[in-house]
């Protein structure tokens, strides 16, 4: 990816959509074997002199020693933040997470590194912007696309929202750390990839429909992205080095659409505010989380259904298309009623989504996270609240009246 950035760049030149493309300021993306001395070696010629790694238990333990000798060896001064876990042991993005971290965090570092997956990042990428820091990425599992984003999804008394902050200013994904993660973690990293089946749906349809900003190229990045991933399910299924390259790869990418639009619109739809739902509710009844992929999977493969048996039958009838009362959203769904069933029907029938998954080990049922179908049923009604996005969801049950339903 040695030159990836650049060439974006210059494609967002030439790109007519008309929107702001934001400018990358990813310095460096490595991945390889040898990522962690690359990092080092990259802190080093940056002259930082107080650098502080922000990590968990687990993470500490997947490699934050190997990346502190190296730091030692350039005779770099480094500070460690261990993020303590809730009752649940689990590491959780809110406000105790932030306070605790800000808080550790040494009035004269600067340089922040996260060295973790979603939620070490979400936490580091806020307390850079707050503290007006660069942060560094160092991926510690392949199993989220939002290392590169500006997103960062905080819990804030009980609710999950995102925040637009900051992003890294170079990434290090070494290999041999990342083939080690656990099984549970690649197949999550896969789901969210595979999310974009719905929310790249999600988005076209908020732009042909809801008048919502779109970008072509942010679009495409994250297509061919996707098309990777399933391209070379097999390799990502072997964990081996070429598979979770392409899988890292692929999950970059995601997180650098997302950043060159500003919003998280190409890679999160209906399904993520599924999610988003499931894990609030898991928050008020002090359950275990859920790996985030594992979240958005299951709701893509439930969008699958629920979109191909509502939302395509509803556009399929002419007569439930003129009893739509906002006589402007219907004229726009009929002006583009071909292109806007087209990129639904593209999405693939939910039982091929579960096969994919179940390949790879991981979840394909709500049932398997522990999600009943009461709470299954009241998300698909209510979490199209937690966002301002035209998608799918949000047209059955605000503009179709259509309340859709897990059968």
């Amino acid at each position: 990816m040695e030159n990836y950035i650049a060439d974006v760049m210059t494609l967002s030149r030439q790109c007519d959509c008309g929107n702001h493309h934001n400018p990358i300021p990813i310095e460096v993306i490595k991945i390889g074997n040898h990522a962690l001395k690359e990092a080092a070696h990259y802190i080093k010629s940056k002259e930082f002199q107080k650098v502080v790694i922000i990590a968990d238990a687990q993470t500490y333990k997947a490699g934050v020693e190997q990346l502190a000798e190296s730091l030692k060896e350039r005779q770099i001064a480094f500070s460690v933040t261990i993020l303590k876990p809730d009752e649940n042991n689990d590491v959780v993005a809110d406000e105790k997470s932030l306070v605790q971290a800000l808080l550790d965090i040494p009035a004269k570092a600067d340089v922040l590194i996260a060295f973790g997956a979603g939620t070490i990042h979400d936490i580091t990428r806020f307390c850079a912007t707050k503290l007006k820091l660069p942060f560094v990425s160092v991926p510690s599992a392949p199993s989220v696309d939002g290392f590169t984003s500006l997103g960062a999804p905080l819990i804030v008394r009980g609710v999950k929202t995102t925040f637009q902050m900051c992003s890294p200013v170079a990434v290090f994904a070494d290999l041999s750390i990342l083939t080690a993660a656990p099984k549970e973690m690649i197949a999550a990293g896969f789901g969210d990839m595979m999310a974009k089946y719905t929310s790249l749906a999600d988005w076209k349809l908020g732009h042909l429909a809801g008048g919502e900003p779109y970008c072509p190229l942010s679009a495409q990045i994250t297509r061919d992205a996707l098309e990777a991933c399933v391209e070379h399910v097999e390799d990502i299924e072997a964990g081996d080095a070429l598979g979770v390259r392409i899988l890292i790869e692929a999950l970059i990418k995601s997180g650098l659409a997302m950043l060159l639009f500003g919003q998280s619109h190409p890679a999160s739809g209906g399904e993520h505010h599924l999610s988003h739902y499931w894990e609030m509710e898991f928050l008020k009844q002090g359950r275990p989380a859920v790996l985030h992929g594992a979240k958005v999977s299951v709701a893509t493969i439930l969008l699958s259904e629920i979109y191909k048996r509502n939302f395509l039958d509803f556009m399929d009838s002419s007569e439930s298309l003129d009893q739509i009362e906002e006589q402007q959203i219907t004229n726009k769904i009929i002006q583009n009623l071909d292109e806007i069933k087209r990129v639904y029907e593209e999405i693939p029938q939910p039982e091929v989504l579960r096969e994919i998954l179940v390949k790879l080990g991981g979840v394909s049922t709500p049932a398997e996270l522990g999600i009943g179908e009461q709470l299954v049923n009241q998300s698909l009604q209510d979490a199209h609240h937690l966002r301002n996005r035209f998608t799918a969801l949000k047209f059955l049950n605000e503009v179709a009246k259509v309340s859709p339903q897990f059968v």
